[in-house]
This record gives structure tokens, sequence and C-alpha cells, in this order.
């Protein structure tokens, strides 16, 4: 942990743009299970995992406790159970978390406004011109920090860099309740040396592929052209090619879009007859329009996701011409999608639905009016 460490931009790295940004990534630890702990003191020090503890149940957070026995988000429930006799399970409540993050939100827009939230637990900030504070990011950092653990009584761990490439990866370089800086004379060194399977952006399936071809390291990545990284991987290739280099220009958007709105539900019973599909896909579809209304933007487009016992999944889609605006529209394309041979004899253990192909509403020029 690199405590008190003031971060100094020094522009002499040839790869970087001629403003060279400080941005924060701030990652909570162990979000939704904290937030448990914290409220319920019999769950302090224990093994929390956040999810259904039935047999078809899934975990989407795991305490650190858990996590020591190898629990994991995403992990089926029945088998971080295994792992974890002594595992808790505790009903997520997703409003509660929802409240908590606003507060960490705020304090992040007392520091800027380029504020790019991921989920609930973690967000981009550009302070290169913060509208408070010391101009330093680390000294910003540690202040939003303190302000978390002072507001909600959890931690946060912060990763400080020149671009979000490698603030993402520093966040998690000393978690729990960490901070780590790599300063842009540091990058070349640092990238070269971090292990594949640590690169944001390449996923456990391409760390495989990759490893099949000797690269495993950033170093690795870093002896392969554009032109063989482009054939290897397609449209990735040159974000593999510029991130083993340190370079990243992706810049922090707050006004971020949400690229579609869905729910879904895994049953304790495997589901097999057609009645059974349109009696859970109705609880889904009032629950997704539930929160499509408080969204201001309208989609044109309706998924349906189907995941069988044997763990095929398949998708089905409709698109109208026109924004999806009540629930009875929904429910006809989803109708529409519907057939007696999606309904196999294996059963179906998940279902989910979702609108995407989202539009901003139309305005008016003179509702735009806006003074500089």
């Amino acid at each position: 942990m690199r405590q008190g460490f003031v971060f100094i931009f020094s522009p002499t790295v040839d790869q970087l743009p001629n403003v060279i940004r400080k941005i924060i990534h701030i990652d909570m630890d162990a979000f939704y299970a904290s937030v448990e702990q914290r409220d319920n003191p019999t769950l302090r020090g224990k093994p929390v995992a956040v999810g259904g503890n039935a047999a078809r149940g899934v975990v989407a957070a795991a305490s650190y406790e858990a996590r020591k026995f190898g629990v994991r988000s995403a992990m089926p429930s029945i088998t971080a159970a295994k792992r974890c006799p002594d595992l808790v399970f505790v009903r997520p409540d997703f409003e509660k978390y929802k409240a908590v993050s606003n507060q960490i939100r705020s304090i992040f827009l007392e520091y800027t406004d380029l504020v790019e939230p991921l989920s609930l637990d973690e967000a981009y900030l550009d302070v290169t011109k913060a509208r408070k504070g010391p101009q330093s990011a680390t000294l910003i950092a540690h202040a939003i920090k303190d302000a978390i653990k002072k507001t909600t009584e959890l931690t946060a761990s912060a990763g400080i860099s020149y671009n979000k490439f490698l603030a993402k990866i520093a966040s998690d370089m000393d978690k729990p309740d960490g901070l780590f800086v790599i300063l842009p004379e540091e990058a070349d060194e640092f990238v070269a040396k971090l292990p594949i399977k640590k690169f944001f952006g390449i996923g456990a399936v391409t760390a495989e592929k990759m490893k099949h071809a000797g690269i495993f390291t950033g170093a690795d990545l870093r002896k392969h052209s554009l032109e063989d990284l482009t054939l290897r991987y397609g449209k990735s290739g040159t974000y593999y090619y510029n991130i083993a280099r340190g370079v990243d220009d992706r810049s922090v958007k707050p006004d971020r879009e949400r690229k579609s709105i869905s729910v879904e539900n895994t049953f304790d019973t495997d589901l097999t007859t057609m009645s059974e599909v349109k009696t859970a896909l109705l609880k889904l579809t009032q629950e997704l329009f539930r929160r499509y209304e408080k969204y201001p933007d309208r989609g044109k487009t309706m998924t349906v996701k189907i995941k069988y016992a044997d763990f095929r999944q398949i998708t089905r889609s409709k698109t109208k011409s026109q924004d999806i605006v009540t629930i009875d529209q929904l429910q006809k394309l989803i109708e529409e999608v519907l057939s007696e041979q999606l309904v196999v004899e294996i059963g179906i253990r998940l279902l989910g639905v979702g609108i995407s192909n989202f539009e901003k509403p139309e305005v008016t020029p003179a509702q735009l009016t806006i003074e500089f």
C-alpha cells in the first residue's frame, strides 16, 4: 500500500496524449456482503454469501471470509455451500445497495463531474481538474476513501493512473482497503510483468487461447504486431496491442448510456410445460417493466433468454418499429417469440427478459437551451 504517495505526472512517455489525465478507479470491497455485515453485527467475521441458498441459487457476492474457501460471485450456491459448510446465505436487497451506492456517488461528485459508474460498486473518476482539494489524484483518492468510510462504514480500494485500463488494474492490486498508483514512468515495466489473466478486457477464454500462443505476460503480448493480433482476435486485437503498451485513450464518460435492462430467474424446479413458462414470464415481465418505467429512455427490442437443464442457452428477440411504451406491448412481443418447441423434455432452469435498442426521447431545440 503506497500511503501518502503524492501523484505527480511526468509528460515524458511518448505514447501519452499532450494532456495527461489523472484517473481514479474506485472499487468497493465485497460490496453487497459488506453492507449486510455492516447492518447485521452477527454476520461480522463470518463467511457470508449474498444470493439464494436453494439448489438452483447463485452467489451474487461473497465476503472476504467466504473467499478464503474459494467462494466467488456467479458460483452456484450448492457448490459454494460444499466449499464452505459454515457459509451464511443472505438474500440480496438491491434497493438498499442502490441507496448506499448513491451515497458514495455523492462523494465522488464533490470532486469531479466526470464520474462514470460501471455498476453499483465501482466507478471511474477523472480528477485532472478536480473541483476541490489538492491537485493530487493520490491525495484525492485518500480523501474519497476516508469519506466513504465515515459516511457508510464501508471500505473501498482505489487505483490511480493516467488512463482507465491502468487505473482499473491498480484498484485490484492491494485489496481490500487498498490504494495503488501506477505512474507514467512505471507503466512500461508494470505492464510487461503483468500476467495476461490480470489484464482487464481479456477474459478467461481469450487468456487460455493466448497461453497456447505463448502469451503469458504483457511483455509476451507486446512482441506481437498489430496485424498479427488483429488476425488472431479480430477487432479486439487493436485494444490488446495498445494496452500491452499502456495506451488507453478512452475518456471517462459521465453520460454512459445503458444498453439494456433485464431480469432473470433460476428456478428450484425445471419448467416443463408452456403454462409454467408463461406464468414465470409474466412475473418477470412485471418486474422488468417496473424497472423500465424508472429509466428515461425507451427501447425497441425485447429479448427472451432461456437456459435449459443441460445449460444450453438460447435467446429469442423481437424488435418494434416504434418504442415499447406499455406493458401490453412488451407482453405481446414475448408471446410472438414463444412456441411449444422451446419447451423441451429436459426442462428449463432459467428464464430472462430484457429490453434493449434504446433511443433518447426526441426534444425540440427550444428545450435544449444551455448557457455556457
